[in-house]
């Protein structure tokens, strides 16, 4: 299954994190498209050029992976999920979103999410999910 990976991606620690479920996921046959990969040494690192590159990996996914963690949930993943749940409307062949909450914070006080964002989830018939391995389960059960 072709996957567009949504998370923050300016440290470091988020890029190893993105790169070490990017390649389990790979491991089990999916293409995933992992903007980091795709931009951050790109030439042209303008606003319309990264917006053009990462809009193209959205609308050729057929599911999305979306890292929820933080105090909220990053401005630029909450667009991608955004526009990966506005494609869906009108081409079914696009199976969900899985969002993967993994902070503490939120296990800890029982915060919630944006209720936007958690509803746009949800309404992708995806599910939001704890750890790698539940979202490994969730990816397989949208390709059923």
């Amino acid at each position: 299954m072709r996957i567009y990976f949504a998370a923050p991606l300016f440290t470091p620690y988020e890029r190893d994190f993105i790169d070490d479920c990017t390649r389990r996921l790979r491991a089990e046959g999916h293409v995933v498209f992992v903007p980091h990969e795709e931009t951050l040494d790109a030439d042209d690192r303008s606003p319309d050029a990264i917006f053009a590159k990462d809009r193209e990996g959205v609308e050729q996914a057929e599911a999305m992976l979306a890292i929820l963690d933080g105090l909220l949930v990053d401005d630029g993943t909450a667009c991608e999920i955004g526009i990966f749940h506005a494609l869906m409307q009108s081409q079914p062949w696009r199976k969900g979103i899985v969002g993967l909450l993994t902070d503490l914070r939120s296990l800890r006080t029982g915060q919630r999410l944006n209720l936007f964002v958690e509803g746009c989830i949800n309404a992708s018939g995806g599910s939001i999910v704890g750890t790698v391995d539940e979202a490994l389960v969730a990816l397989r059960k949208l390709e059923e």
